[in-house]
């Protein structure tokens, strides 16, 4: 029994020295891969830094686009100038390209039969009173911005006044804007006659 007391009384003699050295074990190999980590986070931080600067010279390069685009005077600009995406889409309502005429009333009612009050686009035939207030909200007031207006565009105003315009077809719209822009009413009028309320 005493031979057993004594050798558990040694035991913790060499269990001291391969605990401390199991630590330090452990302590190195920690402080190894933390001293390695450091290589790969500056590397990474490069990256980093080298995507920042990308993006910052895209950022610039859009902003010196935005500041050309906005400088330029609105009457120089017209829609064939215009290259880039972004000036495509600022909304700038162009000079009528059309030749126009003065108003004749009288020429207009001699044409139609009725009394034709000046720029009324319910003379184009299709567009009634909801239409033409839904050009109205467009800035689409004369017979001459309507006549400069494409059919996408034109398709655009209808599809914002919801489904029950849908049915509604504005392919000759632009082109009847111009002959009335231009006084040309027994053109329109004929034209009108021989097609289907200006649906074709």
């Amino acid at each position: 029994m005493n031979l057993l007391l004594i050798d558990l009384s040694n035991i913790p003699c060499w269990l001291i020295p391969l605990l401390v050295g199991l630590i330090c074990a452990i302590l190195g190999y920690l402080l190894g891969r933390l001293a390695g980590k450091g290589d790969d986070t500056s590397d990474d931080l490069d990256l980093w830094k080298r995507k920042n600067a990308s993006l910052k010279a895209d950022l610039d390069a859009c902003r010196s686009q935005l500041k050309t685009a906005s400088a330029a005077p609105v009457a120089a600009s017209s829609s064939a100038s215009m290259s880039s995406s972004f000036a495509a889409e600022t909304v700038v309502t162009p000079e009528p390209t059309i030749t126009m005429i003065p108003f004749d009333a009288a020429a207009a009612k001699a044409a139609f039969g009725k009394k034709i009050n000046e720029d009324d686009l319910t003379v184009v035939e299709g567009i009634g009173p909801k239409i033409r207030e839904l050009f109205h909200n467009f800035d689409i007031k004369t017979w001459a911005s309507l006549g400069d207006t494409t059919v996408e565009k034109c398709q655009e105003v209808l599809n914002s006044g919801g489904k029950r315009f849908e049915i509604h077809r504005p392919k000759t719209w632009p082109m009847q804007a111009k002959l009335a822009a231009q006084g040309k009413w027994e053109e329109l009028k004929k034209w009108q006659d021989e097609h289907d309320y200006g649906k074709e």
